[in-house]
């Protein structure tokens, strides 16, 4: 399951491909209460047809008049704001106060395009340089702390996956989680040495490996856009991992299983050399408490809470945080 992102970056090869006018239109700042975040793109083809959003609201509508009748972005880039007063905001179904500030781009360069969609493919993150002034745009090497930039003059853009989500265990559940979380622009590793789950695995776009658990996370170098979820339920190989991940600095570690087996979890993790803030920093039972039972649902609330934690979101402002028992016990693997 692709990003939204990605979905719009496809879209835009394929039309230009296919012989049309594309503009690309990147959201570069907000203020107030904006609907679409910094970095939000939208394609719109030269009849109107679009993929991806940046306000959900009426600014897509007007965006697709303007671009039919070439009345914005026809020759080069250039810099539009909606909601710059509150009239406004109220006509392009902004929040009152609100503000969007949109690159509008009509993309020529075909090549570019899909050098960055193979970059992707290949897990590899990229940053996109568009001048302003002539509308070429070059890509180059680009880290997960690089973040997207915009001075009037050049606009850079980052593409690919800037987090990684380490699940420990290849089940039917871990499916779910893989397939959410390369949604929301993860790159998914998935580890389970046990054959008879690694052989069934069938995620396409994530990178499975049979190695230990403890090896993966040690050889991932894991950083702070990391995340590591254990759902195996067997302690050999739950435990290693999170031994490891606890040490690093991702910014999330769960673990499934009932608040039981979850307590007995802790008592073991006591007994090596981590300290009380790093077995604080364990999340189980894992997942947002949203009445989840089938594998989906599961998946769901595991990644609805892995989202609240990387926007820094308190957990208690979305509700108590576990999933119940018996949901957790339900679902093994």
């Amino acid at each position: 399951m692709d990003s939204v992102d990605l979905q719009v970056l496809k879209s835009a090869a394929q039309w230009l491909e296919e012989g049309h006018r594309v503009v690309l239109a990147t959201v570069t700042e907000t203020w107030g209460s904006s609907p679409r975040p910094v970095g939000a793109m939208l394609a719109v083809r030269g009849d109107g047809l679009v993929a991806g959003s940046v306000s959900g609201g009426c600014v897509e509508d007007d965006l697709i008049d303007k671009v039919r009748g070439k009345a914005v972005a026809a020759d080069r880039p250039e810099v539009t704001i909606y909601g710059i007063t509150k009239e406004d905001a109220q006509r392009f179904g902004l929040p009152c106060g609100g503000r969007l500030q949109l690159v509008l781009e009509p993309v020529r360069d075909q090549a570019s395009v899909k050098g960055l969609l193979a970059g992707i493919e290949r897990h590899e993150l990229f940053a996109r340089e568009l001048d302003m002034a002539s509308g070429e745009a070059r890509l180059r090497a680009a880290s997960r702390n690089d973040v997207l930039a915009f001075d009037g003059t050049t606009l850079v853009t980052i593409h690919g996956p800037r987090w990684r989500l380490l699940v420990i265990g290849a089940g039917q559940l871990s499916k779910y989680v893989a397939m959410m979380a390369q949604a929301l622009d993860y790159d998914v590793i998935v580890c389970d040495p046990r054959e008879e789950y690694a052989i069934t695995w069938d995620v396409p776009g994530t990178t499975l490996t049979r190695d230990m658990p403890d090896d993966v996370v040690l050889e991932l170098n894991l950083d702070s856009h990391s995340a590591v979820v254990a759902v195996t339920h067997d302690p050999k190989l739950d435990d290693l991992a999170l031994l490891e991940a606890l040490k690093s600095p991702a910014f999330y570690v769960g673990a499934l299983g009932s608040r039981l087996n979850t307590q007995k979890r802790r008592e073991r993790l006591e007994q090596f050399d981590l300290s009380q803030q790093e077995l604080d920093r364990l999340h189980g039972p894992v997942g947002l408490r949203i009445g989840s039972k089938t594998p989906p649902e599961i998946a769901v609330a595991i990644m609805a809470e892995i989202t609240a934690v990387r926007h820094e979101v308190p957990l208690d402002s979305v509700g108590i945080k576990t999933l119940d028992a018996s949901a957790t016990q339900t679902v093994c693997r």
